[in-house]
């Protein structure tokens, strides 16, 4: 069952159009994570399904009926959603119980207050005021509000944005799982990668005021649907390439399409735009290794996080125009700056026809 559904939907502030004709499904009990960079129009969609925006034109529904239409119009309080902002805007004058049941008229529902707080981890918190909790706890408390009226949708409006890396790390996680246990229909916008993937069950991605793509998280990442899409979606290495049945021919050797990419292409293209994950190389050691085991390459620059590394490695062999390519291995095995290594590409690759500046790029037949 459908339990959001924005159809044709546009809006503008003046003369500036946000939104151009909006199309988005979310279903009953998923997890909806809507990725754009800043200005792309995600917040402006989170208050058009709250009910703080008017549609220009379109229509918006939850669970079937009509909340807004340009003739019909349902304000925010008829609407049971749940809202929680960038900042959790809790009232720093009351304690945490009179924040969660703020929204709560009778005092029958008032009683559930210690048991949202025990649902978000905050049990026996009743008694302190915000200044008193973390920024995750603080984000704990305005989720807790915002399902204290049972609301058919969570709306989080890049509620994580103002923790540090952390905290946002292990603070979206709770977030996602209470959500999940509730059964609570949920929409995400977000500007952060990491946060629309490892959160979402669909991810839908909002470039310009258009939806430009859509689809499960891991479905995303490994078949983009454009250069610019791989590219926003996570750190890309782009390679022009020719195809060569079910293969591409690239300065790194030749290296396999994704299953039945090539029959989608019509006409036939003679140029490609290749895409390697960092995370796709595998390096060896020059001197530990065979002579065959890959393409010769020198490691130029590490960053080492402890858990991984990112390396720029610049392929030696010839034919390579000595470009940087970016690589991701896991710390243990970082090598040294100036480190001689044999690179190899793990499993299939994405690629798309090409445009005239890349297929003078191509490498030669």
């Amino acid at each position: 069952m459908t339990a959001v559904e924005l159809i044709g939907c546009h809006h503008s502030y003046g003369r500036e159009l946000v939104l151009d004709g909006v199309d988005l499904q979310v279903e009953k009990s998923s997890f909806v994570a809507v990725l754009g960079a800043s200005g792309s129009g995600k917040t402006t969609l989170l208050r058009l399904v709250a009910g703080f925006e008017r549609l220009r034109s379109g229509t918006l529904k939850l669970d079937g009926a009509v909340m807004d239409d340009g003739r019909k119009f349902v304000p925010p309080e008829r609407r049971k959603i749940g809202y929680v902002p960038q900042d959790a805007a809790l009232f720093p004058h009351m304690k945490v119980a009179a924040n969660v049941g703020f929204g709560l008229r009778r005092r029958s529902d008032r009683r559930r207050v210690p048991e949202l707080l025990e649902m978000v981890g905050l049990a026996g918190m009743e008694g302190r005021y915000p200044h008193e909790l973390s920024g995750g706890q603080q984000q704990r408390v305005a989720l807790a509000r915002a399902l204290a009226v049972d609301p058919h949708v969570v709306l989080l409006d890049e509620p994580f944005s103002a923790l540090d890396a952390a905290m946002r790390a292990s603070i979206r996680h709770e977030v996602a799982a209470i959500l999940r246990r509730s059964g609570t229909t949920t929409i995400l916008v977000t500007h952060d990668q990491d946060e629309a993937l490892s959160m979402a069950d669909q991810v839908a991605v909002l470039r310009d005021g258009k939806i430009v793509a859509e689809g499960r998280p891991e479905q995303l990442y490994r078949r983009p649907a454009d250069p610019d899409l791989a590219s926003f979606l996570g750190e890309a290495n782009l390679l022009p390439g020719r195809p060569a049945s079910g293969s591409v021919d690239t300065t790194l050797g030749r290296l396999v399409l994704i299953d039945g990419l090539s029959a989608t292409w019509e006409p036939k293209p003679e140029h490609l735009t290749v895409l390697i994950r960092p995370e796709q190389f595998e390096l060896r050691a020059r001197s530990a290794a065979p002579a065959s085991g890959g393409v010769p390459a020198r490691v130029m620059d590490c960053a080492y996080f402890g858990h991984d590394a990112v390396l720029h490695v610049r392929p030696e062999r010839p034919g390579a125009d000595g470009s940087l390519l970016l690589v991701r291995v896991t710390g243990v095995a970082a090598p040294s700056l100036g480190t001689e290594v044999l690179m190899t590409v793990r499993g299939p690759v994405m690629a798309w026809p090409a445009g005239e500046e890349a297929a003078a790029e191509a490498p030669k037949r």
